[in-house]
């Protein structure tokens, strides 16, 4: 199993009785019934919408899990305000959860709750996950050539609040968008990519990009990057795709449409792999045509549906809510 970048997978600790009870199947009132005592809640000046915490978590499936998960929050003194849930199997298979909670004060016990699910929760179930704090914008770093509209999109989104991210900068391998970009107030780098230059460019957007992005989001940017720079990235990257995949993958999507007379046009944003245009997707859409289309028609159709389905994927995967399972994600 294969789970969202950046889970965390704990150690698994020394066993514990009480654990093992709970992941042998016992049945789950009665050990939510004997919880210890929550931690009261603290109230005061520190309180605030801003104190929502996320967490995801993936395992292999089985009784009890749900009840640890919450049952920890509990005990830390957390009110769990939403979660979702889903299993490949009750036997065998793979589970997944996102569950958000308000923790008065997150921000100061965040690493020690991480620390604590690991052992407490993570270890005796061998799973990965990750805990955050909802009011941190992810960090992006969004990549571009010569076409604007899913750039322009997401830099207007993330002026108007509409995303939770920060974009910290713009690299390009043409210069042709700088003074749009410099309008958003965000830094521009223009990073010229040529054949012999390749892994030279690869490098320099490398040491541009580390410890400064959570996340590069690929809005039109029409180089093929490596498995050396993905394998060395350590961050996720979303890649907009303008086809509906698996069909016409590669160049000049809408020229392939038109010639073989399709009746929908769609997009797909999905995670960048070393395997071009084959990554798990997030998110698609469509929209009917017809023979009348000309290519400039279903290429700007096409460009409304590219906006709108990488803005929802990038939203997705900064509220937590894509874990990856192999080819295919569960997006929440």
């Amino acid at each position: 199993m294969t789970s969202a970048p950046g889970l965390r997978t704990a150690a698994a600790p020394a066993a514990d009785p009480a654990a093992d009870q709970l992941t042998a199947g016992a049945a789950t009132e009665p050990v939510l019934g004997g919880l210890p005592a929550a931690r009261p809640a603290r109230s005061g000046p520190g309180d605030s919408p801003g104190d929502i915490g996320r967490l995801v978590v993936s395992c292999v499936d089985g009784p009890g899990i749900v009840a640890r998960v919450s049952g920890f929050l509990h005990r830390r003194g957390a009110n769990i305000v939403q979660s979702d849930q889903y299993s490949t199997g009750p036997v065998g298979g793979k589970f997944f959860l996102r569950t958000e909670f308000h923790l008065p004060g997150l921000a100061e016990q965040l690493a020690d709750l991480e620390d604590a699910f690991a052992q407490e929760v993570a270890g005796p179930l061998n799973a990965e996950f990750r805990i955050r704090d909802a009011a941190r914008p992810t960090r992006v770093a969004l990549f571009v050539s010569r076409y604007d509209h899913c750039l322009l999109d997401l830099l207007w989104r993330a002026r108007r609040g509409e995303l939770p991210l920060q974009v910290e900068l713009v690299v390009s391998n043409h210069a042709d968008l700088a003074a749009d970009v410099a309008a958003f107030g965000v830094p521009f780098e223009h990073i010229p990519v040529s054949k012999a230059t390749k892994a030279a460019a690869e490098q320099r957007q490398l040491d541009l990009l580390r410890d400064r992005v959570d996340l590069v989001v690929l809005a039109r940017y029409m180089q093929i990057l490596t498995a050396d720079f993905l394998s060395r990235v350590e961050v996720p990257v979303i890649n907009i795709h303008h086809s509906f995949l698996p069909a016409f993958a590669g160049a000049s999507p809408y020229e392939q449409a038109k010639n073989r007379g399709v009746k929908l046009i769609g997009a797909t944003a999905h995670y960048a792999t070393e395997d071009l245009d084959e990554g798990p997707i997030i998110e698609q859409d469509v929209a009917r045509v017809s023979h009348r289309s000309s290519v400039a028609e279903l290429t700007r159709s096409g460009a409304d549906i590219e906006r709108t389905v990488l803005a929802r994927a990038v939203k997705w995967h900064c509220e937590d809510r894509v874990l990856v399972n192999g080819r295919t994600t569960i997006a929440f």
